[in-house]
């Protein structure tokens, strides 16, 4: 970070998404720090906002910053396959769709409450508070107790 050279349009902290991002980060890891976005689809918004994955976050133009949340919002507009994304067939639409910001949670906690509903296994484990993932449970554990 020594070597961050400031220019007169730089910004320290960008807000994209209802979240602080910090400028001095280059844009590639920067966008990681949304809740749904990851490395890999923020590489991948990267190269389909043609915006350089090298350069800082603070140093990004209005329009580059425009162009990744419209790709961030509607990504299947831009031709990203639907196995990239993080919320694929909807269980009530059957369509594939990116979560991000706020909508993380919320999709998270409407699944995990389908589940109990349903008294599906998991489901179950859920409402027990026990490991859901098929972990050993017998040793391991005793002492917190597990959300999932």
């Amino acid at each position: 970070m020594s070597d961050l050279v400031l220019g007169p349009d730089f910004q320290h902290i960008l807000r994209i998404l209802n979240t602080n991002i910090d400028g001095r980060i280059k844009v590639m890891y920067a966008l990681t720090k949304v809740p749904g976005i990851g490395r890999r689809f923020s590489n991948l918004i990267c190269k389909k906002a043609e915006v350089d994955h090298t350069k800082r976050a603070g140093n990004l133009t209005a329009d580059e910053i425009e162009k990744l949340v419209a790709i961030i919002q509607n990504p299947r507009a831009f031709k990203v396959p639907d196995w990239f994304l993080n919320k694929q067939r909807d269980w009530k639409t059957g369509k594939s769709s990116q979560a991000f910001a706020q909508n993380v949670a919320s999709k998270l906690r409407d699944d995990i409450e389908r589940l109990k509903k349903i008294r599906s296994h998991r489901g179950i484990r859920h409402f027990w508070g026990v490991r859901v993932r098929g972990q050993h449970t017998k040793t391991t554990g005793r002492h917190q107790i597990h959300k999932g």
